[in-house]
């Protein structure tokens, strides 16, 4: 008794947090760790629709190289990174896929509308660069000036090679190695790209970012500054090394997207990494690591096409679909009532449960949620229902063969158990089969199908095997001679 009263315990316990998290005005999770005033764990909890649903932007990237410089995964490396720095930079849910047979990558904003918000999203997944500020002293003044590189001009020229015109605004600066633009010649662009003021010739990048392995932001030993440490890959080490080591004690600045971020000074030789300090905060530290980790594109990008996305269902068609989910729940849990009746009661109060638990993850993990989402869900409330009906007929056998109650209610589970655990398996396995193929493009619908059908199987394992079992064994110790008695009540 003492296990069932605790599995209670944590039903209700599980039950309250669902239907905080399920309230419309949920306030979302805010905890200031530090007491200084900032919360250290922010956390928006909110239902997110897809574009299906609300709408949105969908922005073409294309490879700004030749078709023959450009491989497959060059192509997948750079999606998985833009997919990470627009996650990390905390924008809305993207849906971010490979274009098959074209060196294309499709980004899908849902709920955003404004095509410059999505452009200047996307083009954060620029060029990063170390370039070598050697000899320019105190080098304050250029941060966030944007800045002219010879690993600008390379990309330049490699996207003229492709492509003589370029998209309107999407061009990298004019000038060329021959021709460069040097700070106050009397150039009338006043928007012009600073050039390195000793030579009159473009900064010299020293490495990209793809010589970086990884960074993170941290604090330092002593524990009184935010820094931020990263690592270099094989390439990157012997690069940097070399450079590093003849110019110690001489500024070497981070840029990204021409726009310099960042102008430690060198200290050491760099030979596997190093640690970046310039009394950043935590914000700071953790965008710079971010930055760091996700700037460097394998093939530059150009954004070929922005485009308004309306909601494909319309208002009319969405409050149909929910009307008849609704309607369709209903009328399972009056299925239940009628045809199983006190076991029934147990089941509905499980499955309320568990159509609550699973918006709860919906707005906290949080999931996207299109039509094959919601249609992924809906199929998961039938599954929940299925193991239910299994449960309880188990139970129903071991009653006609005269059984008493309570070792039939313990039989019914125990016997059912195995059978629910194996079907709820064998989908969930096909669920990840079908969230793999929906990394591919045209079939990203089915990855939120999948999420949602999965989410739902998962949670069936608690609430049909747990909850009900807990409620129903319950509802024995109080009314358990009763329905002894008069097993009309437990539906046969």
């Amino acid at each position: 008794m003492s296990g069932h009263i605790r599995w209670l315990i944590v039903t209700i316990v599980v039950a309250v947090a669902s239907i905080w998290m399920v309230l419309p005005d949920n306030p979302g999770i805010y905890l200031d760790l530090n007491n200084d005033g900032k919360a250290e764990i922010a956390r928006t909890i909110a239902i997110r629709p897809g574009l299906d649903l609300q709408g949105g932007l969908r922005v073409l990237l294309a490879a700004d190289l030749p078709a023959d410089q450009i491989t497959a995964g060059d192509m997948e490396t750079a999606r998985r990174i833009v997919e990470n720095r627009v996650n990390a930079l905390g924008v809305v849910e993207p849906v971010i896929q490979l274009q098959e047979g074209a060196n294309r990558i499709v980004v899908e904003l849902p709920g955003i509308s404004d095509p410059e918000t999505a452009i200047a999203t996307i083009r954060e997944t620029g060029l990063l660069e170390f370039v070598d500020f050697s000899g320019l002293g105190d080098v304050s003044h250029l941060y966030g000036a944007r800045i002219l590189t010879t690993a600008q001009l390379e990309q330049q020229a490699a996207r003229q090679q492709a492509q003589p015109t370029t998209a309107p605004g999407e061009q990298l600066p004019t000038a060329t190695p021959a021709t460069p633009q040097p700070e106050n010649t009397g150039t009338t662009d006043e928007n012009a790209p600073i050039v390195n003021p000793r030579t009159g010739q473009p900064f010299v990048t020293v490495m990209t970012g793809a010589g970086l392995q990884s960074a993170i932001a941290q604090v330092d030993r002593l524990g009184t500054e935010w820094v931020v440490n990263f690592t270099l890959n094989e390439r990157g080490a012997e690069i940097f090394g070399d450079f590093t080591a003849r110019h110690i004690g001489q500024p070497l600045a981070i840029v990204l997207d021409g726009v310099v971020i960042s102008a430690p000074v060198i200290r050491d030789a760099l030979t596997d990494g190093g640690t970046i300090s310039g009394a950043f905060t935590q914000d700071e530290a953790q965008q710079l690591a971010v930055q760091l980790r996700y700037g460097a594109l394998p093939v530059p990008l150009r954004v070929e096409s922005v485009e308004s996305v309306g909601p494909t269902l319309g208002r009319v068609s969405i409050d149909r679909s929910i009307r008849a989910g609704i309607l369709g729940v209903i009328t399972v849990l009056v299925f239940m009532l009628v045809y199983y009746r006190v076991p029934g009661i147990t089941a509905d109060i499980a499955l309320l449960l568990f159509g609550i638990m699973n918006i709860a993850l919906f707005k906290f993990i949080p999931v996207t949620l299109t039509l094959p989402a919601i249609t992924g869900f809906l199929i998961s409330v039938g599954t929940a229902v299925d193991g239910n009906i299994l449960i309880f007929e188990r139970i129903k056998e071991e009653l006609r063969k005269g059984r008493q109650l309570n070792i039939a209610v313990q039989a019914g589970f125990d016997r059912a158990w195995t059978s629910i655990r194996d079907s709820n398996l064998s989908t969930i396995i096909i669920c990840v089969i079908l969230y793999l193929f929906g990394s591919t493009f045209g079939a990203g619908s089915v990855r939120g199908f999948a999420i949602t059908l999965a989410l739902g199987l998962v949670l069936n394992l608690f609430t049909a095997v747990i909850v009900t079992r807990t409620l129903l064994i319950l509802v024995m110790q109080v009314v358990g001679d009763k329905l002894e008695r008069r097993m009309w009540w437990m539906g046969i």
